[in-house]
């Protein structure tokens, strides 16, 4: 920001409670591959009031219930939160304050954008949204004049409320209107659009293809999700940050559907609730309910296999495999990734 900002400008919450798996917190010590702030990847935040922002960080990233957000109170100043579940998961998210004019000349808009990784704006899509995307408009030219290398990510928010052929429409509408407002512009930047909801797995699939694009290693990660998914004839494998229950990446095989990943990630909570009530020794008050020994297997009624299997501390490797194959292979998988 400019030098004449104040601090005060800003609030900080320098860190996320540390992530806690069945009631119980992990130490940092040991694969502590944790990076110093100002080298984590920023995420903006950005959209007009009420469109949900300071939401959706709630509920991904702070497990508060969908139910308790009409409650938040409007944010007035830019929020600062630092994201480190993981040696993957690793950034800073900027939460601006819709009411906010960042482009007053006040402002600095190279301290602003220049470090940014992703700038994901968010639209409400049960209200009026031609100022919105005026302000996207306004938004990405500036960035991208500053930061070619940003990743504009458009969330079209609150889609709970719209019926399935009306999601499909409000996005084509959106898309459409961001051609004609950007026909002019001289270098015109790639923006990715997603229908999400604080009430489904949606807000966690957008979030996990954003931050996907933040991880150097993702190519490294598919191709080995790949190999694992060939060689023991898997249907899908989704590696999972247990905290977040973001998939930090998965095969190169297209999700058929949201359910799919709403599965695996659910699964992750089933395992770890379960163990935290009947896995964990009194007597050991160390003891996590998520450790190096945490894997689960779940039979479902399509002839399908959920498998779990503990990776680290962080990451959790989920999997779909046809029964018939899992009764062939006949063996424990080893994701030592």
């Amino acid at each position: 920001m400019a030098d004449n900002l104040d601090d005060d400008d800003y609030g900080y919450d320098e860190s996320l409670p540390e992530p806690t798996y069945g009631h119980r917190s992990l130490p940092r010590d040991g694969l502590d591959m944790h990076l110093p702030s100002e080298q984590k990847p920023r995420i903006l935040l950005m959209g007009l009031r009420r469109s949900g922002k300071s939401s959706i960080q709630k509920v991904v990233f702070h497990k508060m219930s969908p139910n308790e957000t009409p409650f938040l109170e409007s944010t007035t100043k830019i929020i600062k939160s630092d994201i480190s579940h993981s040696s993957f998961v690793q950034f800073q998210i900027w939460d601006f304050p819709g009411q906010l004019d960042f482009f007053d000349p006040t402002f600095d808009a190279n301290a602003i954008f220049g470090d940014c990784g992703a700038l994901v704006y968010v639209i409400d899509a049960q209200d009026e949204y031609g100022e919105a995307l005026n302000k996207l408009h306004q938004t990405v030219v500036q960035a991208h004049k500053v930061n070619p290398k940003i990743s504009f990510e458009v969330f079209i928010h609150k889609v709970d409320g719209l019926s399935d052929d009306g999601k499909i429409e409000t996005q084509r509408d959106m898309q459409q209107a961001m051609d004609i407002l950007s026909e002019n512009d001289k270098d015109e930047a790639h923006l990715s659009f997603y229908l999400t909801s604080i009430y489904d797995h949606s807000i966690f699939e957008a979030f996990s293809k954003v931050i996907q694009k933040l991880i150097p290693q993702l190519p490294t990660l598919e191709n080995l999700l790949d190999i694992l998914v060939s060689n023991c004839h898997m249907e899908k494998a989704f590696l999972i940050d247990v905290a977040s229950k973001i998939y930090v990446a998965t095969d190169p095989s297209p999700v058929a559907d949201m359910q799919t990943y709403e599965l695996c990630s659910d699964m992750i909570d089933v395992v770890v609730d379960i163990s935290s009530i009947y896995g964990v020794r009194d007597d050991d008050p160390n003891q996590a309910a998520y450790d190096e020994n945490t894997q689960s297997l779940i039979r479902i009624n399509n002839g399908t296999i959920l498998y779990m299997r503990e990776v680290n501390r962080y990451l959790a490797l989920v999997a779909l495999i046809r029964e018939d194959a899992w009764d062939r292979l006949g063996l424990h998988f080893n994701p030592g990734l």
